[in-house]
């Protein structure tokens, strides 16, 4: 276990959703789990007026988020609640940076936490270069007597104009290795699972290429609408909110070539290469291997639920997809000619993110008189959410005469682990920023990469008449996803939430 420094987590937007609902249930968990340093504190920053008293009430004693909270004693919520601060900071102007800089002067010298500092930016994106020069500005990035540290939540830039700005602005303020773009997906453990599935099995590592993989399919599905984000999301869409930053990563972590070392700017070298490997799209490609939804009014289990168009918050006449699906390549050594298939989508059947390996059929089919289909028999399934946990899929003789097959399942699950406490994804990205471990957090120069690929299916969206299907809600999308799949009778995966038993019964 690596030392965790005394030190300061200042949050920006102390007051706001995520804090209470992640952030605050996420450091009290470490306090439990005794992760947290001996001098520590949590201070929430925002323009609401809260005394520190006011403010612990807020977010700890009335948090109906953290967690457990029925479980867990008055004393314990008493000793974690003394860890609170909050500091009232008009974000927009520089001078009032001087208040949060005394308020942590304090600190130091109250609590000893060495002007070691982490600055977590729950904020608008607008509010990032403000936020960060106005700590500059008042030498609270300076590394002279501790470290600084600074998270940023997604969305990394709208494009890659602004992402590229973005990376800019905050390089003139901080370096690269203070600088923590936090993906929430890299914290589960299933997803980190897969680094150590691929490199630590030899059964798996020489079958993880061209020669004896089909396809690679990814899948993010959410049974939810917008709901209340209505707003946001208009001006988002699937391809910025869900496939430039999640689902790239998965696809960096399923294709990355093994790490020299197993520390962050190996593992991180290893993704950029990804990236920079990806064969861009020609418009051509744009109108052919990409497929933009969005759902439509629907009843689903006798509930009648809205169209996006309908939603709070949405235009009359929007074309933002609520679904994207691409197909592309990945042009190396390792994945030359197989083909990457991603989709995600709201208004789905159920609620499943997982990545699928299609292995090649045999070359000799002694078993099936249909040779077309890609081997359904073996499929590697790596479920991260929900029912978390890896799925095998081979053939196996059907007792009696002849050499009929049937596909069976060998599954595991996390919650096989009796004992064994799995973290929240919040968790696990605080304490490794608390450490100085950037290994899960994304680095500029890939952000941007993932952004040059992107960028050219936005601006045929934007510029070209490129039509957005639509999908009643419920379903698995555009009935024309399924015409991006190569070859003969094969369409996507259509996943259930339950991983156990996969095949035989299906849990929405």
């Amino acid at each position: 276990m690596k030392k965790t420094d005394d030190q300061v987590l200042v949050i920006f937007g102390g007051s706001g959703d995520l804090t209470k609902r992640k952030l605050i249930p996420a450091v009290f968990n470490l306090f439990k789990g005794g992760f947290l340093p001996k001098c520590y504190a949590v201070v929430g920053v925002g323009r609401t007026e809260y005394s520190d008293e006011e403010y612990r009430k807020s977010v700890v004693f009335e948090n109906e988020h953290l967690n457990e909270k029925d479980k867990v004693s008055e004393s314990d919520l008493k000793r974690f609640s003394d860890l609170i601060y909050y500091q009232s900071l008009d974000t927009k102007d520089v001078d009032s940076y001087a208040n949060l800089k005394e308020k942590l002067n304090q600190l130091d010298q109250s609590k000893a936490t060495c002007h070691n500092y982490i600055f977590y930016l729950s904020t608008p994106p607008s509010l990032y270069e403000v936020i960060a020069e106005g700590l500059a500005a008042n030498n609270l990035n300076n590394q002279e007597d501790g470290w600084t540290r600074l998270i940023v939540e997604k969305p990394f830039g709208y494009d890659l104009e602004s992402a590229k700005h973005l990376n800019e602005h905050l390089l003139k303020f901080f370096a690269e290795d203070q600088l923590y773009r936090i993906d929430h997906y890299l914290g589960k453990e299933t997803v980190q699972n897969m680094f150590v599935t691929r490199f630590a099995n030899s059964i798996f590592e020489p079958l993880w290429n061209r020669n004896y993989i089909h396809r690679v399919e990814i899948t993010a599905a959410e049974s939810v609408g917008v709901e209340k984000r209505g707003g946001y999301y208009d001006s988002s869409g699937a391809l910025r909110d869900m496939v430039q930053n999640h689902l790239f990563q998965l696809v960096a972590l399923v294709a990355m070539e093994p790490p020299v070392k197993a520390d962050a700017e190996s593992i991180r070298n290893e993704k950029l290469k990804v990236f920079q490997s990806l064969r861009p799209y020609t418009k051509e490609d744009i109108a052919n291997h990409v497929i933009r939804g969005q759902y439509m009014s629907s009843t689903i289990k006798g509930e009648k639920v809205p169209g996006y168009r309908e939603e709070e918050g949405v235009g009359e006449e929007s074309k933002t997809e609520t679904y994207a699906a691409l197909k592309f390549y990945i042009d190396n050594w390792r994945w030359a000619g197989v083909p990457f298939y991603i989709r995600t989508g709201k208004r789905m059947p159920t609620r499943v993110t997982e990545v699928v390996i299609h292995f090649k059929p045999n070359h000799h089919h002694l078993f099936s008189s249909n040779s077309n289909l890609a081997n359904p028999q073996n499929t590697l399934v790596l479920r991260i959410q929900p029912n978390e946990g890896i799925l095998l899929k081979f053939a196996m003789k059907i007792p009696g005469a002849g050499y009929n097959t049937e596909q069976v399942n060998m599954d595991f699950h996390y919650d096989d682990l009796s004992n064994v406490y799995v973290p929240d994804a919040y968790e696990r990205l605080i304490l490794d920023c608390m450490q100085g471990d950037a290994t899960l957090y994304a680095r500029g120069d890939s952000t941007e990469a993932a952004w040059e690929f992107i960028d050219p299916i936005l601006r045929a969206w934007e510029n070209e008449e490129i039509p957005v299907y639509g999908y009643p809600a419920g379903t698995w999308g555009p009935e024309n996803a399924d015409t991006l799949i190569e070859g003969e009778q094969m369409t996507w995966r259509y996943p259930c939430s339950n991983l156990t038993d996969d095949g035989n019964y299906c849990e929405l």
